[in-house]
């Protein structure tokens, strides 16, 4: 395996951020809903912005699709929901967008190694550690093909289009999400809730195109800030039924 390939693969566990850590204001134990998502409270990561806890009703809706309009400030993202393939995420990103925790939320990363291209979103702080203060459970792909890039067979191909969840670990999803603008290669760890529509595709080239901000360390780096500031203006379910 040559070198590139090997920075790369390593890079692809790294695609998303932790939240930051800090001492619980509480003793008490964490909340949690009493649906099939069971949504928990995390008081050591508290909410970026002020959310409540997402509705978990016993039969969470897990057929159909949701549009969501996102307007950027490069260009419309849109967005399609899938709640066949992840009900609980749907039904959470839903309700964040509702309460406009996403609205004027940058997207504070870009990715552009060989294997690993995406644009990740959704925290209100931009620093990559922003959460809504609650976590859920994962709702893992399990029909990607093998990532042809890997020789091991253990990753996965996320392909052009795809929208997942960021996280820092099993079951840690929140708020951040991620959009493949070209074929990655990662582990079928993160969840994969939607599709980019072709609009969001030119959006998202245009802004991988920009590049990513260098820095005193790396004059040309792969991973980091987009040169193109990339603002969610708003993030609403559209009028479609």
């Amino acid at each position: 395996m040559n070198r590139a390939l090997m920075t790369a693969l390593a890079a692809a566990a790294l695609v998303v951020s932790g939240g930051s850590t800090t001492a619980s204001a509480s003793d008490a134990p964490p909340r949690t809903t009493h649906g099939p998502c069971q949504y928990t409270q995390t008081p050591d990561e508290p909410a970026a912005r002020p959310v409540p806890l997402p509705p978990d009703p016993r039969h969470t809706p897990s057929h159909g699709t949701v549009d969501m309009a996102v307007p950027t400030s490069q260009g419309p993202l849109p967005l399609r929901l899938d709640r066949a393939k992840a009900p609980c995420t749907v039904q959470s990103f839903v309700h964040l967008a509702r309460h406009r925790f996403y609205d004027r939320t940058v997207c504070h990363r870009l990715t552009a190694y060989p294997t690993l291209k995406v644009l990740q979103c959704g925290d209100p702080t931009g620093t990559g550690e922003g959460g809504p203060g609650y976590e859920y459970k994962d709702e893992l792909p399990v029909d990607l093909p093998p990532a042809p890039s890997d020789p091991t067979g253990v990753r996965r191909l996320y392909g052009r289009g795809v929208l997942a969840m960021a996280n820092a670990g099993p079951n840690t999803n929140g708020s951040q999400f991620f959009v493949v603008y070209g074929d990655s290669a990662l582990r079928p760890n993160y969840t994969v809730f939607g599709t980019v529509g072709a609009a969001g595709l030119r959006t998202l080239d245009k802004i991988a195109a920009g590049g990513i901000e260098p820095t005193s360390q790396d004059p040309a780096p792969v991973d980091g800030t987009p040169v193109l500031r990339t603002e969610l203006l708003s993030v609403r379910p559209s009028c479609r039924p």
